[in-house]
């Protein structure tokens, strides 16, 4: 009897040094993006982060930092590679290789499905490999989806309809490239930016992601949309190697199925989402208007061979070839 107290104060010595040991065992991976909070980005890594916790039972905890709060998309970049922040996504990517900005090519893709069936193939991982080079590993790229152009002055039905335009971009020159060759002023201005540039007229008009342009409300001072569809554009989805290298072998394959997950629950929501976001800025007075694209291709031969000259006019046309699944 007198060895019980001693003997429950061992057992409980020893539950607090397991809970001790497993707090040390547990690591924080920091995820960055500049999209909103109620975002389907948001939304996306917020499942893939309680999908990483489950799996590894408290082992890896990824902390989510939406809204641009640790940075916009170029300083993410700059910052998972110097290992400040674990994992980023964003579409400025020379920091990382700038022929992924060849993914943003006018016209490369038809539609959605051959988008996901190029990334899914062995040419698309291919393509995405380039970063670990220079230090980091993709986990994916999730669709920022079809660009559109919306102005606060008049539809965009053609070309001629851009001529003097001032017209805000990311920081991809691709989509720089493709505006300038359209004939409108392409502004790069930073995401967080670009509500308060077109209400005070630095510039007239964006050309959107249609989720971005909901979520964002800049259909509040940009009523007219023409759906042209005219550049798929990458979220790219990236960790730090050497973080990532790092990792047992067993939370980096959790990392990499939960990646998976993510993408395939992501790419289902698409459709129901571009319907729900139409139907509300059609009720806000958005006026959306559809673009005959045979004008607007036939302008952008130009910026095949510009950057055909800049990363390999082999290159540019195997991309081609192989986004078109031939």
């Amino acid at each position: 009897m007198p060895n019980r107290p001693t003997l429950s104060r061992l057992v409980a010595a020893l539950a607090l040094a397991g809970l001790a040991s497993q707090a040390m065992a547990a690591e924080t991976l920091r995820l960055a993006h500049a999209s909103s909070s109620d975002s389907l980005i948001n939304q996306a890594m917020t499942r893939f982060a309680e999908q990483v916790e489950t799996q590894t039972h408290g082992e890896l905890h990824v902390q989510v930092y939406p809204d641009g709060q640790l940075g916009d998309e170029a300083p993410i970049v700059d910052s998972v590679g110097a290992g400040a922040i674990d994992i980023g996504l964003g579409g400025a990517v020379d920091g990382i290789e700038p022929k992924l900005n060849a993914l943003s090519l006018p016209f490369l893709f038809k539609d959605a499905a051959s988008v996901h069936a190029y990334l899914d193939s062995a040419a698309g991982q291919k393509l995405l490999a380039m970063g670990e080079p220079h230090g980091f590993k993709m986990l994916g790229a999730l669709d920022s989806g079809f660009r559109q152009f919306a102005n606060s002055k008049h539809p965009i039905k053609e070309p001629a309809d851009l001529a003097g335009l001032k017209v805000r971009t990311p920081p991809n020159p691709v989509i720089l490239a493709t505006i300038k060759q359209l004939g409108a002023l392409g502004q790069s201005i930073p995401f967080g930016e670009v509500y308060t540039s077109l209400q005070s007229g630095v510039v007239d008009g964006v050309e959107p992601e249609l989720r971005d342009f909901n979520d964002q409300k800049w259909y509040e001072v940009a009523k007219y949309v023409s759906m042209a569809n005219y550049i798929w554009s990458a979220n790219f989805w990236f960790i730090n190697k050497d973080k990532y290298d790092a990792l047992p072998e067993a939370e980096r394959k959790v990392l990499d199925q939960a990646a998976a997950d993510t993408t395939s629950w992501y790419r289902a929501q698409l459709d129901s989402v571009y319907s729900q976001i139409e139907t509300k800025m059609k009720g806000q007075g958005v006026a959306f208007n559809p673009v005959d694209s045979s004008a607007f291709q036939a302008k952008v031969g130009p910026v095949y061979e510009q950057f055909g000259k800049a990363w390999g006019t082999d290159f540019v046309t195997t991309l081609r070839k192989d986004a078109q699944g031939q």
